[in-house]
């Protein structure tokens, strides 16, 4: 069991004031079998916000706000302090075959993650590939393990050539991107051959000798969990199951479910910065 406390904030300053603003963030980890929320707090600069609290469609928390007066700045910042304790587990232990993920009683038990959307949709190329796959794959087990084989072979992350637009077929013709692009690449794959697969958000403390008390600049990461008579969950980035030092915060069928604010402003003449900060404390 590992606890972390996470301090993420986003900070946007515009050129002009704003008259009105209105807000989702989804910033804030959730509590499920594998990670429990010990404290959260979200605050708001400046203070005169209106805010409802409530759980997405795919169970993120969401903070939903508008701010009426007129500002030149918006700030979110989110504290929270996670307890992290991730299963080990094998998936081919206890995994299906492929006729068996295939039953229409699996499948609509998770019928979310079945279709392709259009940042994870792969071209020809890369249904060729996965296809392959497929073929020589005894199960879905050994078929998700060559596909994010493939894309730690295949794609470097290297941030800046690829967007939040970027889908997975642009990203593998790149060879390049973020985790963001990784995650949707693997989903697309496995979707394409039959494995239901979601994108998940979080954060990770990537320095594990840093010890407790030490904070270091965290990141906010992706990753992916794909069915296989339950949710398993990879880290195509770092090619590497999720450890006690991944924190979720969001699962949906890609990136654009679970941005962490999106919004609209009135006003302002645009945005003169944006500034955002993770910072990821092991605590005792």
């Amino acid at each position: 069991m590992t606890r972390l406390k996470i301090d993420h904030v986003t900070r946007y300053d515009y050129n002009d004031s704003v008259s009105k603003s209105y807000n989702e963030a989804r910033m804030t980890p959730i509590t499920d079998d594998e990670q429990i929320v010990l404290e959260a707090e979200l605050t708001l600069s400046p203070g005169i916000a209106t805010v409802s609290n409530y759980r997405d469609y795919w169970g993120t928390r969401v903070a939903a706000f508008d701010i009426q007066g007129r500002h030149r700045h918006l700030e979110i910042r989110s504290s929270a302090t996670v307890e992290v304790n991730r299963r080990p587990g094998d998936e081919a232990a206890d995994g299906l075959s492929w006729e068996e993920l295939a039953v229409p009683e699996v499948l609509d038990a998770v019928s979310d993650h079945v279709p392709q959307t259009p940042l994870t949709r792969i071209g020809p190329e890369l249904e060729r590939v996965a296809e392959e796959i497929r073929k020589e794959s005894a199960d879905p087990a050994a078929a998700a393990a060559a596909i994010f084989a493939g894309i730690a072979t295949h794609m470097q992350y290297v941030p800046g050539v690829t967007g939040v637009h970027t889908d997975a077929e642009a990203a593998w013709r790149e060879a390049k991107g973020v985790c963001q692009d990784l995650a949707h690449v693997a989903i697309g794959m496995m979707r394409h051959i039959g494995i239901p697969a979601r994108y998940v958000s979080g954060y990770l403390h990537p320095d594990y000798e840093a010890g407790i008390g030490r904070t270091v600049p965290g990141e906010s990461h992706a990753w992916v969990e794909w069915w296989n008579d339950r949710w398993y969950a990879y880290d195509p980035t770092n090619h590497t199951r999720l450890t006690d030092f991944h924190v979720t915060v969001a699962r949906g069928r890609d990136y654009t479910d679970v941005t962490p604010l999106k919004g609209m402003v009135t006003g302002g003449g645009g945005t003169s910065g944006l500034d955002v900060t993770v910072e990821v404390t092991q605590t005792a």
